[in-house]
């Protein structure tokens, strides 16, 4: 069975529901000192958020066994599967159960894992009765699993395997990072993701506040490290320079490989430097280790490669079709090898590499056929493991079984409130070639149900626009995914992108709740170029009716908010009775996510007015809501609102070094990127001076060509009036093209009063040149433009520009 040409197939895996706690790694530890005591001084100081990671076989899992020896008390210890049943909070509740019998008393609020902690019903409070706003539901369980660990505190909660989290754990832990529990060390190990990728984990730590986790990479051994695993693992005193330089070469310093290479040697005898002796290639290592193994053990260590990390001899036994004695004698032959280690639940690959390099030992027809056999046997379970089936049917090439069963895991997680995990299925099942017309069409409507935000968007954005391309893709699917494409696009920064997939998708939208809230996106002023204010409002018109006609309450709320935000930005008084009535409302009060995004729309429009003081007490309700809430996604949002406020305050100290840390990591809501760096590079033009100017003028620069690219209204009139007044003095001509470039968007908008910085600078530059005249036209297009509106900061503009330019 085992033998035969390499294949880039990736291997499967296998999930019980509820698994012994346990700790993998190398025999021998060597180096990582200063790692080892930075965790220890983190986990001695709760509370803390620390992320450990780094690459497959790096050690991740050896240095935090290390740790946990070196601690007191006992610890709860949670593993993610790379092939885990959709599940929330799997790796979690797991963690939980191994704690059980320590949990003190609770709030009552932890009554809402009764019903995803069976077992455990004598020990927590009563499930609540459900809520109706899902968003609330969720904090609510957030708020939960808070209460169950501050129950279980103090003590570490390890979580292993976070690369392959499901989003919801990940959005605990992104609330865990913000709401702190006293006494609770939270320590966990991922991957690190592939270059220009991520993973859910890494998203949800990218989007909390600086500071809040702590990162510690782990990098490979270096040569002293390989030096001394050397000695000990070979009995040398001093190992010769030339095997610690080639070990270093061949393995890369990766430490699961360098064991594995010196255990072979060790185990081999002969001098360590022969040429022909020494098996620095991870398959060359495994396959000196097969040799013992006859062909009956070998096809049984090929399955269990196919089956998982942990292969269940149950399972195995029926693909095979043995019996158990057969394959019990050949998983401890594997064990004797080497191949295999005890972790104490039963027999496992010593690591998911050695794992991989015997799936690929085995012939690709092999490994489908295996496969297949897998998913029949697993089929026989119940309740069917659904995620597994749709797995092993998918790498056993039965296009027809993977998508039913993927469609089955979606469902699934679906009713378990885990949307993006459903969306996930859904978009492996759109690369089925042979789908059936009908089969993509209904799968396509549900992905564009599905809330997709958990998912990478650089997975699901190219996917989604391959379907969208497919002109016989049904109306209703249509609509659907091409609103979920122009969020992600949004929220990627592509602002005219996104818009203008959204406007596509509206005619195709059937339901009225989902057209008034796709319109009601559409009615935002201050996202893109080439719209009037007079197409936003016909879109919020056509918002309202569409929310009329839906009778659904969060839709009529969602068109209000906006309805509110373009009046504000219009500089209409009418905003803010509309604001007032839609805070002291229950409807508002009930949705603490919608009532704290709509605070911070609100903050930023009261801040483009020149209302800081209203921004001011927006912003820091939207804090507090975001706070209670648990929506660490907006977290960042009320972050760069606070900075714009400053600027625009004249909070000048420290400001240029805050934004910059901001922009540095703005990958945590990219939507916000532009934004930040053109307030950065006000800030350095304002306050530049020297060689100083250049540098300012060169970020400015870069944001105007940014925010062009991409369509982006708000900062490329704000860059190009912070350039036109930098370069006034030295270049007035200069400065005079791009105020009158800012005002020709601004005209095309129909908000003249974001004009305003680029008509002063029009209004100086002309009486700098003895001409007044010549800005007279624009000073009474701001004048005529701002008439009877609630602009303040354009009104005190236009005074100036008046005394520079009389009527």
């Amino acid at each position: 069975m085992i033998g035969g040409d390499e294949d880039t197939a990736r291997g499967g895996g296998s999930s019980t529901p509820v698994r012994p706690a346990r700790l993998r790694g190398p025999v021998e530890f060597v180096g990582r000192t200063a790692e080892l005591a930075r965790l220890r001084r983190l986990v001695d100081a709760p509370p803390c958020l620390v992320l450990l990671e780094g690459e497959p076989g790096i050690g991740k899992s050896r240095l935090v066994a290390e740790l946990l020896a070196e601690l007191p008390g006992h610890h709860l210890i949670g593993e993610c599967d790379d092939v885990p049943e959709p599940f929330p909070l799997g790796v979690l509740l797991d963690a939980v159960r191994t704690g059980a019998d320590r949990i003190g008393p609770l709030n009552p609020v932890a009554g809402a894992l009764a019903p995803l902690l069976p077992e455990l019903a004598d020990l927590l409070p009563a499930a609540p009765p459900p809520l109706t706003d899902p968003a609330a539901e969720r904090h609510r369980l957030l708020r939960a699993v808070g209460a169950v660990l501050a129950a279980l505190s103090p003590t570490t909660l390890l979580l292993e395997d976070l690369h392959w989290a499901d989003p919801v754990t990940c959005e605990v832990l992104g609330y865990l990072s913000t709401h702190p529990v006293d006494g609770l060390a939270v320590l966990l190990t991922a991957r690190s993701p592939m270059p220009g990728g991520s993973t859910p984990i890494h998203d949800a730590l990218a989007r909390i506040p600086p500071g809040a986790v702590t990162r510690v990479p782990l990098g490979p051994l270096d040569a002293d490290d390989v030096r001394r695993l050397a000695a000990r693992t070979l009995r040398l005193d001093d190992p010769p320079p030339r095997l610690t330089a080639a070990l270093l070469e061949r393995t890369a310093g990766i430490p699961f490989v360098v064991e594995e290479v010196l255990r072979t040697l060790a185990e081999r005898g002969g001098d360590p430097l022969a040429d022909d002796s020494v098996p620095f290639v991870l398959r060359d290592v495994l396959l000196w280790r097969l040799r013992p193994l006859d062909e009956a053990a070998r096809e049984v260590l090929g399955a269990a490669a196919v089956l998982g990390l942990t292969p269940d001899q149950r399972v195995l036994t029926a693909v095979l079709g043995v019996d158990r004695a057969a394959v019990s004698a050949a998983l401890s032959d594997a064990h004797r090898a080497g191949l295999l280690h005890d972790a104490g639940d039963g027999l496992r690959f010593r690591h998911d590499l050695a794992r991989q390099v015997v799936y690929h030992l085995v012939p690709r027809e092999n490994r489908e056929w295996l496969h297949l056999r897998v998913a029949r046997v697993l089929e026989q379970e119940l309740p069917r493991p659904v995620a597994q089936l749709a797995h092993h049917y998918r790498l056993a090439g039965s296009g027809a079984d993977f998508v039913r069963n993927a469609e089955a895991a979606a469902d699934l997680a679906t009713a378990r409130g885990d949307d993006a995990t459903a969306a996930g299925f859904l978009l492996q099942t759109m690369d089925v070639a042979e789908l059936p017309r009908p089969v993509r069409a209904r799968l396509a409507g549900k992905l564009g149900r599905s809330a997709i935000d958990g998912l990478s968007q650089a997975e699901a954005i190219p996917v989604l626009e391959r379907l969208l391309a497919d002109r016989r893709l049904p109306p209703g699917a249509r609509g659907e995914l091409g609103l979920v494409l122009g969020r992600m696009l949004r929220q990627q920064g592509e602002a005219l992108r996104g818009y203008a997939e959204i406007e596509r998708a509206v005619p195709y939208l059937r339901a009225p709740r989902r057209r008034a809230q796709a319109l009601a996106v559409l009615a935002a002023p201050d996202t893109v170029v080439g719209r009037h204010v007079d197409d936003h409002l016909a879109r919020c018109a056509e918002a309202e009716v569409a929310a009329t006609a839906s009778g659904d309450p969060a839709a009529h709320l969602a068109v209000r908010i906006a309805r509110a935000s373009l009046l504000l930005e219009l500089g209409d008084p009418a905003a803010w009775a509309i604001i007032g009535e839609l805070r002291a409302s229950a409807e508002l009060a009930e949705r603490p996510r919608e009532h704290a995004r709509a605070c911070l729309n609100w903050a930023q429009g009261a801040l483009h007015a020149g209302h800081l003081d209203q921004a001011a007490l927006l912003l820091q309700n939207g804090r507090e809501l975001v706070d209670e809430s648990g929506y660490e996604r907006l977290a960042a949002l009320v972050e760069v609102t606070e900075l714009s406020l400053d600027r625009a305050a004249g909070r000048w100290d420290g400001l240029a070094e805050r934004l910059s840390r901001f922009v540095a990591e703005a990958r945590r809501m990219p939507v916000t990127l532009l934004d930040a760096r053109s307030e950065l590079a006000t800030v350095l033009a304002r306050t530049a001076s020297g060689d100083e100017v250049r540098v300012a003028e060169r970020a400015l620069r870069d944001v105007v060509a940014d925010a062009r690219r991409v369509g982006a209204i708000w900062p490329l009139v704000q860059a190009l009036s912070a350039l036109a007044r930098l370069t006034l003095a030295s270049q007035p001509d200069e400065a005079v093209r791009h105020a009158t470039d800012a005002l020709s968007l601004v005209r095309g908008k129909g908000i003249l009063a974001w004009a305003a910085d680029a008509v002063l600078v029009l209004a100086e530059a002309a009486d700098a040149a003895g001409d007044p005249a010549r800005a007279a036209t624009a000073v009474a297009e701001l004048a005529e433009g701002i008439e009877g509106r609630d602009a303040p900061l354009a009104l005190t503009v236009l005074r100036r520009c008046r005394e520079l330019v009389p009527a």
